[in-house]
């Protein structure tokens, strides 16, 4: 196939956009340090979090995690205080997929740098929820929550839409790995295993509820995303393909169990990956996005 010509132009663009949207002004010069800078990495070339968090499928993933992880009150309670999810949601973004781009691919002493960077943030976000309960961004028991809801997330989307699922192994092979990152920011107990991971929802269950904010939460993220109403047609079906993708139970506390998006939600999330995929390429090989839209 050709790497010139229109429809490479319109791929190069089509993934400039996408690209600086989701990692941000400074998208390209965080790529260029993570893939470029020598050094040991935590993960290594062929391990499963760099399949899982180098895939298309995060798009879905990631709406996903913050869709089930808005149902714990307390979690929710600390996004809605304190991260500007309707004020800076692009900003948000950015900065979890910077997160995530350092800790999966990046050298060993930059991810740390950047653990220890987070957990300076986590230690100054602490209030109170609507109910008077207290909260604080560093409480380990959080931590796991947001952990396993955003694992699951990334995890199931990859096995749905990614390019080659993982076996058994794999799967828990990534939950090591990811939840690695989860220990080093401090959450506690996290689970390893798939099957741990079912316990970990089921141990979690009673602490959970669709709150004012989480309502409000999956409003915004569904209905009213801060796009371009062009734009918004194509993030239509990826957004049916993550609420398609939750557990009955989290669907029905956030009132989005209905059954066009059980029925044509796997089927939209399937080609806003595709879509995705064909813009932006594996998440290791963006570097020609820059330079190939300017020279246009």
């Amino acid at each position: 196939m050709s790497s010139s010509g229109p429809i490479a132009s319109v791929q190069a663009r089509v993934g400039h956009a996408l690209f600086t949207r989701i990692a941000g002004p400074d998208g390209y010069e965080a790529r260029a340090r993570i893939h470029e800078t020598p050094g040991e990495r935590w993960f290594g070339p062929d391990a499963a979090i760099r399949r899982v968090h180098g895939d298309a499928s995060t798009f879905v993933g990631g709406l996903r995690a913050l869709l089930l992880q808005s149902l714990h009150p307390l979690a929710m309670a600390g996004v809605a205080g304190h991260s500007g999810y309707r004020g800076d949601p692009w900003g948000r973004l950015a900065r979890t997929s910077t997160f995530l781009a350092f800790t999966t691919f990046g050298t060993a002493e930059d991810s740390q740098e950047m653990i220890d960077r987070i957990r300076a943030v986590h230690d100054r976000v602490k209030g109170k929820t609507a109910d008077g309960r207290p909260y604080r961004a560093s409480d380990p028991r959080l931590l796991t929550w947001v952990h396993i809801a955003e694992a699951d997330s990334f995890l199931s989307a990859y096995q749905r839409y990614g390019e080659a699922p993982l076996g058994p192994g794999e799967a828990d092979e990534y939950l090591a790995q990811s939840g690695r990152v989860a220990v080093a920011l401090g959450a506690e107990d996290v689970p390893v295993t798939t099957t741990e991971l079912a316990q970990a929802f089921d141990d979690f269950m009673p602490e959970l509820e669709a709150s004012a904010e989480a309502i409000d939460t999956a409003q915004f993220l569904l209905r009213e995303p801060p796009l371009p109403r062009a734009v918004r047609l194509g993030y239509a079906p990826l957004a049916a393909g993550a609420v398609a993708l939750l557990p009955a139970w989290a669907r029905q506390e956030l009132g989005l169990d209905r059954w066009s998006t059980r029925t044509f939600g796997p089927a939209g999330g399937a080609i806003a990956t595709r879509a995705v995929r064909w813009g932006l390429g594996s998440a290791e090989s963006r570097g020609h996005l820059r330079d190939t839209s300017r020279s246009d």
